[in-house]
């Protein structure tokens, strides 16, 4: 009886493993592409090495609005798109996936790292967005509601004049 049960222990601990394995697999930053224009402060079309271009919302971060059809600018808004469109436009990044690639707009969803960086993080840090996790793409939550905490405690960028 002993025997039984430690196969399927096992069975499982590698199931678990390799689901794991490529969980991370899937995560893994895609090549380089480049900013060619910022909407708003969340988000990005870029172009990648063969010239294809796409629209990318950044994952885990909310920037006030300025280009809502329905909604009025938000306090911040413009400050976000412009300090987004400063680091970004015109820049190498790599894009990193979560576990769903694509929202209802068919927009990129990516985590977007400059120079060694995760830009979404930074937005968090400086104040200029907000934490917002849409399950199941939750890869870096907890490192970046640090970051928002951080902003918040401090009272940087929309947290100050919000």
């Amino acid at each position: 009886m002993a025997r039984p049960r430690a196969v399927v222990v096992a069975i499982l601990a590698a199931a678990s493993l390799g689901g794991w394995w490529l969980g991370d697999q899937r995560r893994t930053a895609t090549a380089q592409h480049t900013v060619i224009a910022v909407t708003d402060g969340d988000t990005i079309e870029v172009v990648d090495t063969s010239g294809d271009r796409d629209i990318v919302r950044l994952l885990g971060v909310d920037t006030p609005e300025t280009h809502h059809p329905t909604e009025p600018v938000e306090c911040f808004g413009p400050e976000a798109a412009a300090y987004t469109a400063r680091r970004l436009t015109g820049r190498s990044v790599r894009l990193e996936g979560d576990v769903e690639a694509r929202d209802q707009y068919d927009r990129r969803l990516a985590y977007v790292t400059i120079g060694g960086e995760r830009f979404n993080d930074e937005l968090l840090r400086l104040g200029y967005a907000e934490l917002l996790v849409i399950e199941p793409n939750h890869a870096h939550a907890r490192t970046m509601l640090k970051a928002e905490l951080e902003a918040k405690r401090e009272g940087l960028g929309l947290w100050g004049a919000c």
